[in-house]
C-alpha cells in the first residue's frame, strides 16, 4: 500500500499528518537520546566495538522524519491552515 502525496491530502487529513509528525519529533530524539546511552555504556565498559556507532544507523531515520515534517509545514503553510498547538 503507497502512501498518498501529501500535495493529494484533504486539509484534515493533512493536519493530522502534522499531528503525528509532531509525535515523531520527539520519539525521535527519546530514540536517539536511549542509542547515545547505550554506545557510552558500551565504551566505558568494552571499548570501542559495533555497538559505540548504533546511533549512527538510526540518524538516515531521523532525516527522513524531519525532511517528511518540513514538507507537511510548507504545504499547511501554503495553504493557510493554522495547526493546532496540541
Amino acid at each position: 500500500m503507497s502512501q498518498k502525496k501529501l500535495s493529494e491530502l484533504s486539509n484534515g487529513e493533512l493536519l493530522s499528518e502534522a499531528k503525528k509528525m509532531k509525535k515523531y519529533k520527539t520519539y525521535d530524539a527519546v530514540i536517539f537520546g536511549f542509542l547515545v546511552g547505550v554506545s557510552i555504556y558500551s565504551v566505558a565498559t568494552n571499548g570501542f566495538d559495533l555497538l559505540t556507532f548504533l546511533p549512527l544507523v538510526y540518524l538516515p531515520i531521523a532525516g527522513r522524519n524531519k525532511i517528511r515534517r518540513k514538507e507537511v509545514d510548507k504545504i499547511i503553510e501554503e495553504r493557510g491552515l493554522k495547526k493546532e498547538s496540541a
